[in-house]
């Protein structure tokens, strides 16, 4: 039985430590022309901000010796309850890893390797409105509410690839006024919608919340603690009536 119980709890353990899948694409040669497009939402502290948003769109444009160029068009599309906020940054992970970027239009700043606030971690690049040493934007620049931005970028590889797989995009907010948020900044992670080309993987499958975990949890538990007294009992009762007997 304790070995049953260190299998559920291990089990449970799995479940709280899995990470959601993340949306990705894969590009080469044959996919040039190929467009996407990504719904982002807004959360800042581990929840979401209600009418946050934003969308992109990246399309790939041509393959130059050992370069990768885009073309992007991006949107603020932060709605009510949100009254204002203003979209200073994109940015997504790289496979394999890339040893430039250069940007133009909107966001023709660029990054890597840096930080990505409200707990996201390090990005392989970031396309920023302003010259800033992080990934967290800065200046005064980038999209107003309802205002979009375009523009070029191109990532470069050490050497010649077959094809690069474009995942993990995300957003970054500044100047949020919303119920209980004035002046106040988030990211936003991005799911693919459409696309014309490529290979995606989708990471859309729902994640059960952290509390119904706990719930499922603990009462996987409990039922095994029920079955092992329930056992024990009719253990005991089996050896009095062999006792009675003799």
């Amino acid at each position: 039985m304790n070995r049953k119980l260190t299998a559920i709890v291990l089990a449970v353990s799995a479940l709280f430590s899995t990470p959601a899948l993340a949306d990705s694409i894969v590009l080469d040669a044959s996919d040039i022309g190929t467009s996407f497009d990504l719904s982002f939402d807004g959360f800042t502290g581990g929840s979401t901000i209600d009418g946050l948003s934003s969308t992109a769109t990246f399309t790939l444009t041509g393959i130059n010796g050992n370069n990768y160029n885009f073309d992007y068009v991006i949107a603020n599309t932060s709605s009510d309850p949100v009254t204002a906020s203003r979209l200073s940054g994109f940015a997504f992970n790289t496979d394999p890893d890339i040893i430039s970027a250069t940007s133009t239009g909107d966001f023709a700043y660029t990054s890597l390797g840096k930080n990505y606030p409200n707990g996201i971690g390090n990005v392989d690049v970031c396309f920023k409105d302003a010259s800033t040493g992080s990934c967290a934007g800065g200046g005064s620049g980038g999209l107003l509410l309802g205002e979009t931005g375009t523009g070029s970028f191109s990532l470069s590889f050490a050497e010649p690839i077959q094809s690069v797989t474009l995942s993990d995009f995300y957003t970054r907010y500044q100047s949020i006024d919303a119920p209980g948020m004035h002046g106040g900044s988030a990211s936003g992670a991005g799911t693919i919608t459409t696309t014309s080309g490529g290979s995606t993987s989708g990471g859309t499958t729902p994640v059960p919340e952290p509390g119904m975990l706990g719930l499922f949890g603990s009462a996987l538990i409990a039922t095994a603690v029920l079955r092992r007294r329930r056992r024990q009992a009719r253990s005991g009762r089996g050896s009095g009536d062999r006792l009675i007997s003799m």
